[in-house]
């Protein structure tokens, strides 16, 4: 019998009231969460674009680093998946729901209402890619990447349980077991739920508005109610089944039907024009990646809201899953050199989300401009398939896109059941099945009662509040690691060798 944690209770407790206040008060719930959120944006903008920012470096110097050598476990020790699955997994939690859902509608409102230029011009078509390659390229995946790999280190390699507590021993020691340990779990879990919540949220008002424009569904509360019970059956089914088997074969036939589509959207989409925006806006994102990383716009008040609107949205986004995704990846990644894991964690599917916007945010953007058809007059979750209505095979393509949202909804709820489950069983590598579904009913409820309170900007309020705490406890995995790994270069003797001399005749 698998102990379960006081952190399982404490945090049950937490998640309970909260959604007790947000059933009984949603008015209440929503004006807080608004009001929270619009404090921590103002005052803190700044702060959290200087962390990704510092993070980002940290990854790119661990790849150049001698201890990328360094194995995550022993170093006679195989990795436990292929690249292949490796890479579906990590992908379809890290992603998800979030690139189908954002993929035609960000680029098009980054069109439309453009960070400095003039909407809906050529200047505003370039900003709108290279932004969007901004908020999901290597500042996302480098938050992923720090908290997995600081995860997946302390555990595999130096033997300590799979918590967020246990890779702050380094530096905080002892404490770590005892109720400042129980703190900063109890953060992280609180932190996994209200992200794959809100997540979970956007996935079923997205597979609403694809039944709507299929099927004529209406597109209201009660149906986003249904969806969100049916597909809690679907994943807790696949999450009873264990990560082998459920999660893996799940995570594959999300990469299939991901490529299907973005395959399918190449062809029947600009083609020529879509390579062309590829091209130019990778050089434009590398171009201006310092600029963006640090743009706070302290002196205009239009674009400091764009900039707390999508920016810091997104940075709050990605710090909030970082506890469930850097669990599930550190969990899949045993065997892996530091320097593949940051490699594949980071580079590889920035590229990979890259193709995806260009695909689906150039098409959006060429039905805006050339068809004559105004798409800002659907809401965010219809878009994507109003776009599929003014290509070839419409049909279809919306067919495929509801149920890859779906297989993503699935994957990334029963992806982090298991990881809630490590969270409040003491790092169990299996954690008990009841406890999974206790976590997984919790996260449908979340997500219905932020919907129910909101809507979508109620789900990215609390968003942003729940990362606010968490952001430290990263800085602290930060520094941890850093002092870990420099403690291991030196028992190991791992100096960059120096360059032979050359004798002179």
């Amino acid at each position: 019998m698998k102990r379960i944690s006081n952190v399982f209770y404490i945090s049950v407790v937490i998640v309970l009231a909260a959604v007790i206040f947000g059933v009984t008060a949603p008015n209440i719930f929503e004006e807080g969460t608004n009001r929270l959120q619009s404090f921590l944006t103002t005052a803190f903008g700044w702060y959290y674009l200087i962390l990704v920012s510092i993070i980002v470096l940290f990854c790119l110097f661990l790849i150049f680093s001698p201890v990328g050598l360094i194995k995550l476990g022993k170093q006679d020790e195989k990795p436990e998946f292929s690249r292949a699955s490796w890479f579906a997994m990590l992908f379809s939690a890290g992603m998800g729901i979030g690139l189908v859902f954002w993929g035609a509608a960000e680029p098009l409102s980054h069109y439309i209402n453009p960070p400095l230029a003039e909407g809906a011009t050529n200047e505003a078509n370039k900003e709108a890619m290279r932004y969007t390659f901004f908020h999901w390229g290597i500042h996302a995946w480098g938050i992923y990447a720090i908290v997995a790999l600081a995860l997946a280190y302390f555990q595999f390699r130096k033997g300590e349980p799979g918590l967020i507590s246990a890779t702050l021993k380094p530096i905080l020691g002892k404490s770590m077991d005892g109720p400042l340990g129980t703190l900063v779990d109890v953060l992280a879990v609180f932190a996994t739920v209200i992200g794959v919540a809100t997540t979970l949220g956007f996935g079923a008002a997205q597979i609403n508005g694809g039944l709507s424009f299929l099927l004529g569904v209406p597109n209201n509360f009660k149906v986003q109610f249904i969806i969100i019970f049916i597909v809690t059956i679907l994943f807790m089914i696949s999450a009873w089944s264990g990560l082998g088997k459920g999660i893996k074969y799940l995570s594959n036939a999300n990469m299939f039907l991901a490529i299907a589509l973005l395959l399918l959207m190449f062809f029947v989409g600009p083609t020529i024009h879509i390579l062309n925006m590829f091209t130019d806006t990778i050089g434009g994102y590398v171009q201006n990646i310092i600029q963006m990383s640090f743009r706070i716009a302290p002196l205009n008040a239009n674009h400091r809201d764009w900039i707390n609107n999508w920016t810091i949205f997104y940075w709050a986004w990605w710090i909030s899953w970082s506890p469930f995704v850097g669990i599930f990846i550190a969990r899949v990644s045993k065997g892996r050199t530091i320097r593949e894991f940051i490699i594949g964690v980071l580079l590889l599917p920035a590229l990979v989300s890259f193709f995806w916007f260009t695909v689906f945010g150039t098409s959006a953007i060429e039905v805006q401009k050339s068809v004559g058809v105004d798409l800002t007059q659907f809401s965010t979750e219809e878009v994507l398939f109003a776009i599929f209505n003014q290509y070839p095979w419409s049909t279809m393509l919306s067919i495929v896109a509801v149920i890859l949202v779906s297989t993503f909804f699935i994957t990334s709820a029963d992806s982090a059941t298991f990881v809630l489950g490590m969270q409040t069983t003491y790092g169990s590598l299996t954690p008990p099945n009841r406890v999974k579904l206790t976590w997984g009913i919790a996260q449908s409820t979340v997500a219905l009662i932020l919907l129910y309170s909101g809507g979508l900007q109620a789900l990215q309020n609390a968003l942003i509040a729940a990362a606010f705490p968490f952001s430290f406890i990263m800085l602290l995995m930060l520094l941890s690691l850093y002092r870990s790994l420099a403690l291991e270069k030196k028992e190991l003797g791992l100096y960059h060798k120096p360059k032979p001399k050359f004798k002179q005749d």
